[in-house]
């Protein structure tokens, strides 16, 4: 079998930035200013915060920890990137442990903390990895049961967020709900990025070419289907592309009638991908 050398220095220099990225939002965003986290980044910060325990070393003890127990349960190339990215946030958390970003307004700070943690997180899971800890659990429900990642996540990373109010207090709690929505939102938008499709399903009167003529012009792909009403087009295209494709059936098919809808997984050709 071939090794592609591009593809796995790709997948660490994603799994590297995307470590730096996280350091940096909890070292700066997050700690300075006294809010907390969900998951097994949660708990490093209230380990930081009550008995000064470093970030990076509660970091890599409890995630090689939760990552040994998933082991099993995960894909043995995500599993070598993973120990790659833990390694990694501890190394950079030593090193950005002087940066500090002490916001008058702490609403800033947990949306500026949220939006990079997505990003970090986004880079990690495009690089095939994930930071241990609620994103095992979420990269598990995404695999077995297709939930969206960022989602997932939520629920895991909740579940340790709201009882730090005992240690941040209740008004960082929100703040810090507030952050990992945040976080949510910008993962699901980067691994959506460059994959995300629409599904057309076309029906009533159009020309027979309308299918050939779709995929020429915008790519995609078209499924025939025949039914007791008729034929009926299922056209399969890039988000990018769907305005232009309405507008193309609108000028060749005035009479068809079109559904348009999210394409939440693809499979085939040794393709899948849940978003």
């Amino acid at each position: 079998m071939r090794v592609d050398y591009k593809l796995i220095i790709r997948n660490i220099f994603l799994n590297v930035m995307g470590a730096l990225v996280y350091a940096i939002a909890v070292r700066a965003f997050l700690i300075s200013n006294d809010l907390g986290e969900g998951g097994v980044t949660g708990l490093m910060t209230i380990f930081y915060y009550c008995f000064k325990i470093p970030t990076w070393l509660t970091n890599c003890v409890l995630n090689t920890i939760i990552l040994i127990l998933g082991w099993k349960l995960l894909d043995k190339k995500t599993v070598y990137y993973t120990l790659l990215t833990i390694f990694s946030i501890s190394a950079w958390l030593h090193v950005v442990d002087r940066i500090h970003f002490e916001l008058h307004d702490p609403l800033v700070a947990a949306l500026a903390g949220g939006t990079l943690m997505g990003i970090a997180m986004g880079l990690i899971f495009k690089g095939h990895g994930t930071i241990a800890g609620s994103t095992v659990l979420a990269a598990i429900l995404n695999k077995y049961f297709g939930f969206k990642t960022g989602y997932a996540m939520l629920i895991f990373d909740y579940a340790v967020a709201i009882p730090s109010l005992v240690v941040i207090g209740f008004e960082n709690m929100l703040l810090t709900l507030v952050e990992l929505y945040a976080s949510a939102v910008v993962l699901n938008k980067i691994l959506a990025w460059g994959v995300d499709q629409k599904a057309l399903l076309i029906t009533g009167e159009f020309p027979q070419t309308l299918g050939t003529d779709l995929t020429q012009l915008y790519g995609g792909k078209i499924t025939e289907l025949a039914g007791d009403t008729g034929v009926q087009l299922y056209y399969v295209c890039a988000t990018s592309k769907y305005v232009n494709a309405l507008n193309k059936i609108k000028q060749l098919a005035p009479a068809a009638y079109v559904v348009v809808s999210d394409v939440r997984s693809s499979y085939g050709r040794d393709v899948l991908r849940l978003l």
